[in-house]
This record gives structure tokens, sequence and C-alpha cells, in this order.
């Protein structure tokens, strides 16, 4: 397996995380962004309401593109196994 191969499988590797991560962290970041603005102007200092808004936010984004998240692990792991077997030289 030459570095040009390796590089290649890290390259794609990545680009899984960040596609199937992504969606996922924005959303997070969002309602975490929403929830302590709503914190600031109601002068509301609790440390735990962040967690239930984010929580239930990143649950609906996991129903609503779990199909999807799903379908690019999966061609993802293929291509890492046929190319596995390609750069092996089986």
């Amino acid at each position: 397996m030459t570095q040009n191969q390796v590089l290649y499988m890290a390259r794609e590797a990545v680009g899984a995380v960040v596609l199937v991560g992504g969606p996922i962290l924005g959303v997070a970041l969002m309602v975490g962004l929403l929830v302590s603005i709503f914190q600031s102007m109601t002068q509301i200092q609790e440390q735990t309401l962040t967690f239930i808004p984010k929580v239930a936010a990143v649950i609906v984004v996991m129903l609503l593109l779990g199909p999807w998240m799903l379908s690019v692990l999966t061609v993802y792991t293929t291509n890492l196994l046929t190319q596995l077997a390609t750069f092996g030289g089986m």
C-alpha cells in the first residue's frame, strides 16, 4: 500500500465523518446558541437548561436524517473494503 493510497483512504474517512457528523453538530450548535441568547435576555443562569433542548434537537435530526446517514456510512464502508482488497492486491 502506497502513501497516496493511505492518504486517499484517510480523505474519504474525513469526508464521511463530516457528512454524517456535520448536521448533528450544526443543530446542536444552533440550539445551544439560541438557548444562550434566551438565557441572557431573561437572565436565567441555569447551567442545565441547555441540555434538554440540545438532546431533543439531536434526536430529531437523527430520526430525520438517520437513513441518509446510514447510506453514507454504508457506501463508505463498501468503498473502503473494495479499495482495501484492491490495494492489497487480492
